[in-house]
């Protein structure tokens, strides 16, 4: 949680948020654990703020500029909010934030969307599919984005980072990790030349649905680059291979097709035919990347907790427990023939 001036904060807003008036009221979304998000009231405005946390940051983490400017860059392509204003590091705040417009409308926390129909559920998953395909088609260099991520293989120097931003906040030794990390590294893909638009946290939580189960808005582009397509496939597909429990809900366990909801092969399948893209021999390489690279997200996260400075600090026994739950199955995955 940031500490503010009241009226320092609405002197600010007002002056560089169009329409902003008097900051009648701000609250703290009690979800995320990585960039703090506020809800704002001015009269009858609603917008949303979105700050990097306070305290020692990792390099390269928390980029709410680059939040800013792909959302922009989206406007009428995919859904996303309307994008007002990006400040500077010196902010009422003590750190960079942005402000956007508020979105109404409905966020599905569990996967198995258990308060509603089968047939809502078919809809959600299919509009989900659709906005993924759609979000990849789209060229970057169109929309100013030719410079959003680096060249060369997207796999090769996502592990590098990812690998020193978990040692960076490694608490404790996990053999698991270690041969994670030795296995994908020894595993390594070819880059096949493939760039796209990379949403990096595409799951169903991210998204704001309207009544007719079409999406209003794509949340949560933080760890958004130009990279591989097929790694938001991926992670959405590992995710779904978690336990239908705690804080990270998957779909494992749930008998899918009785209740509407796409199996695996049936969800890849779909997506590919609106893509162009053919899901490679070697898939479990792509699966086991996003299990080590969510597992270093929220390593990051326990080390901020354990430091004091996470943006929801309950529940850090829990990331401890979920980090070593992803690195068993990132070693399964990788086991499989």
């Amino acid at each position: 949680m940031h500490s503010y001036d009241h009226a320092e904060l609405e002197a600010y807003l007002s002056a560089h948020v169009p329409g902003f008036g008097r900051l009648d009221d701000i609250e703290k979304f009690s979800g995320g654990q990585s960039n703090p998000t506020y809800r704002l009231r001015s009269g009858l405005g609603s917008y949303v703020l979105r700050a990097k946390p306070p305290g020692k940051l990792l390099p390269s983490a928390h980029a709410v500029d680059r939040e800013f400017r792909v959302m922009s860059a989206l406007a009428g392509q995919v859904p996303v909010p309307e994008m007002l204003h990006l400040s500077g590091e010196e902010t009422p705040l003590g750190t960079q934030f942005f402000v956007m417009r508020h979105v109404d409308g409905l966020i599905y926390w569990d996967p198995a969307m258990p308060e509603s129909t089968a047939e809502q559920r078919a809809a959600v998953y299919d509009a989900m599919n659709r906005m993924l395909a759609d979000l990849h088609k789209l060229d970057p260099a169109e929309l100013g984005l030719s410079d959003y991520g680096k060249p060369g293989n997207y796999f090769e120097r996502q592990l590098a980072r990812w690998v020193k931003q978990y040692r960076a906040s490694e608490t404790e030794p996990r053999a698991d990790v270690d041969w994670v990390i030795d296995w994908l590294t020894a595993n390594m893909v070819a880059d096949d030349g493939k760039v796209a638009i990379v949403h990096g946290d595409y799951r169903i939580d991210n998204i704001i649905f309207d009544d007719a189960s079409q999406p209003l808005a794509l949340l949560d582009w933080e760890l958004s680059t130009l990279g591989h397509p097929l790694a938001d496939l991926a992670y959405q597909i590992m995710i779904w291979q978690l336990p239908n429990a705690g804080r990270f809900k998957g779909l494992h366990g749930i008998e899918r097709e009785a209740l509407g909801l796409p199996t695996d092969e049936s969800y890849i399948a779909t997506y590919c035919d609106r893509s162009g893209i053919q899901v490679p021999p070697n898939w479990n390489f792509f699966l086991a990347f996003t299990c080590f690279r969510f597992l270093a997200i929220i390593q990051g996260v326990l080390k901020r907790g354990l430091d004091g400075n996470a943006s929801n600090p309950a529940g850090l026994a829990v990331m401890r427990g979920m980090v070593d739950l992803l690195a068993q199955q990132a070693k399964a995955i990788a086991n499989q023939k």
